[in-house]
């Protein structure tokens, strides 16, 4: 998901005591193509990650449905917070969100140690991989929500001044492009040419991917002074 500063500037915009705003039409002409457009912005960078998810799950029983429930787990952790924020609750600090870089982190560089010791053993690194089945839904769901950290600062202010009604728009309209995008990174997973590049390098991608993730959110969000 796009990193973004805007997370330092939420509170300003809406304090415990600020208002929803009421009355506004549930639904309007341009809202869904504005929610539709927000997503987007937001959410370009899911679509590799989900692709490599995708590549690492391949010819591994239900771990299309493992992958797509932990991207909804990780989706729907966001919007909860996005929400409660809006409302003026505090669910997660302002200083506890580059830290979330710590889980994308460690688990990259848990799929590192993994790659490393799969070359090792050489012809023992299928069957580990056979038992693995590819990511667990907990595993997707945390990289999801920690690389989603920044975009609740973009969120917030939006489901604030959009009113009850259209906040309900915005979530069902994030939540129905989830599914698109999950499809578009199994899409491009499954193209011959693509996938035989994921084949070849997706284990290497998957934990550098992660890590860059997890370093950028660390040392953006000023985590551990860096």
């Amino acid at each position: 998901m796009e990193s973004g500063r805007h997370w330092a500037g939420v509170r300003r915009i809406v304090s415990p005591g600020s208002h929803i705003r009421e009355g506004q039409p549930s639904v309007n002409p341009g809202i869904v193509g504005q929610a539709a457009g927000l997503f987007a912005v937001t959410n370009i960078d899911d679509i590799l990650i989900l692709s490599l998810f995708f590549a690492q799950g391949a010819g591994h029983p239900h771990s299309t449905r493992r992958i797509v429930i932990g991207q909804y787990l990780g989706f729907a952790a966001i919007l909860a917070v996005a929400v409660g924020a809006a409302f003026g609750a505090t669910f997660l600090p302002e200083a506890a969100i580059p830290y979330l870089g710590s889980l994308p982190l460690a688990l990259g560089l848990k799929a590192a140690w993994q790659a490393w010791k799969n070359h090792r053993d050489g012809e023992d690194a299928d069957e580990e991989e056979a038992k693995e089945g590819g990511p667990s839904p907990l595993e997707v769901a945390a990289v999801t929500f920690a690389n989603g950290g920044d975009n609740i600062g973009v969120y917030v202010p939006v489901f604030a001044t959009a009113g009850a009604g259209g906040m309900s728009v915005y979530a069902v309209v994030f939540l129905t492009l989830v599914a698109v995008w999950c499809f578009a990174g199994r899409f491009f997973a499954t193209r011959p040419v693509v996938a035989k590049a994921l084949s070849r390098w997706g284990h290497i991608l998957l934990p550098l991917v992660l890590i860059a993730i997890g370093l950028l959110i660390l040392i953006e969000g000023g985590a551990f002074g860096l």
